[in-house]
């Protein structure tokens, strides 16, 4: 069988309806035959296992264990959906306290037992929090550590293509950056409808302003609106658009939808936040976003709400100050 490569990807969480998922998909796509399913749940782990077995993937070859240093020896690709999931009436940030604790063990983890990690991807929330944690505490590259927040871009793709009655694939360049929660910037520019700059219609009668406010406001709750349709978080699009995300880290298609990753400069500096961003092989990079005023006022919000988060879990002792983070990972000096 032809593998994207023959490495190990380790995926954490796997008795979830998500790291299920992940299980399934990383098979269905072929990244590679040697996948280890990860997780403290032992009857729910092994019947993943079991259920991956029954699926009869030709060539891949699915290990699983509760012990973290099995799991993560000799790996070099984790995708990580351990921390508790959302219900009804959450936010991401109420998940906060506990999944910022399950970050830091998840980082030192890492650096213990993995140091050669090549990429790593956190999708439990507050994405945003619990990746900056994983990636102080794991001393790898920035560019190493990427978190989920295309999705909220890919909501916004899907609110559009609604409104227009298209097919999906016919407005592009939908893009949400900053924190992958309440507060996250939903920026027009760039995005086009059947190749129509989205901001030339907004305001017409096409797509009227209080329409795109209503569009903007269904991006932002689009995973509170899964919750209450199906009654629990969703989990095959984060499952589906995390895979393709470490695909691209394995030097498969190169993941190009705004993914989370550390940023630092001037006004926007030491966190993890969406932000326009290209995963491959190499790792993940990202230009500044581009914007109006208004959607530039948006971001700099987001970010000053991901500045209190990051405060909050300093204040509980997870993290040290900003200007202790080099002495911890000195990639971040």
């Amino acid at each position: 069988m032809n593998f994207l490569t023959n490495e190990k990807l380790t995926i954490v969480g796997a008795a979830g309806m998500i790291g299920s998922n992940m299980a399934q998909t990383a098979a269905m796509l072929k990244l590679t035959p040697n996948i280890c399913l990860y997780d403290v749940y032992e009857p729910g782990l092994e019947g993943v296992a079991e259920e991956m077995r029954h699926c009869g993937f030709p060539g891949v070859h699915f290990t699983y264990t509760t012990d973290v240093k099995v799991a993560f020896r000799d790996t070099k690709y984790i995708i990580s959906s351990g921390g508790a999931p959302r219900k009804e009436g959450m936010t991401r940030e109420d998940l906060l306290k506990g999944n910022a604790g399950v970050a830091e063990e998840l980082g030192k983890n890492i650096k213990a037992y993995c140091p050669d990690v090549k990429h790593v991807v956190v999708i439990f929330n507050p994405a945003d929090i619990t990746g900056l944690i994983t990636l102080i505490y794991s001393g790898l590259r920035p560019s190493q550590v990427t978190t989920l927040a295309a999705l909220d871009s890919i909501r916004l793709q899907s609110e559009l293509t609604k409104h227009f009655k298209i097919e999906q694939d016919e407005v592009q360049g939908c893009r949400t950056y900053g924190g992958h929660g309440e507060a996250m910037a939903v920026f027009a520019s760039g995005a086009t409808i059947q190749g129509q700059p989205l901001s030339e219609l907004i305001g017409t009668d096409r797509l009227s302003s209080e329409h795109w406010e209503d569009i903007k406001k269904a991006t932002v709750q689009g995973g509170s609106n899964i919750i209450k349709l199906r009654g629990r978080s969703s989990f095959q699009s984060p499952a589906y658009v995390s895979v393709k995300m470490i695909e691209g880290a394995m030097g498969g298609e190169p993941f190009t939808w705004p993914a989370g990753r550390y940023v630092s400069f001037v006004g926007l500096d030491h966190i993890v936040m969406a932000m326009d961003t290209r995963i491959t092989a190499e790792g993940a990079f990202y230009d500044e976003p581009m914007g109006t005023d208004e959607e530039m006022a948006d971001l700099k919000k987001s970010y000053e709400h991901l500045c209190k988060m990051r405060q909050e879990v300093i204040d509980l002792g997870v993290l040290p100050p900003v200007e202790k983070w080099g002495e911890i990972n000195p990639n971040l000096r």
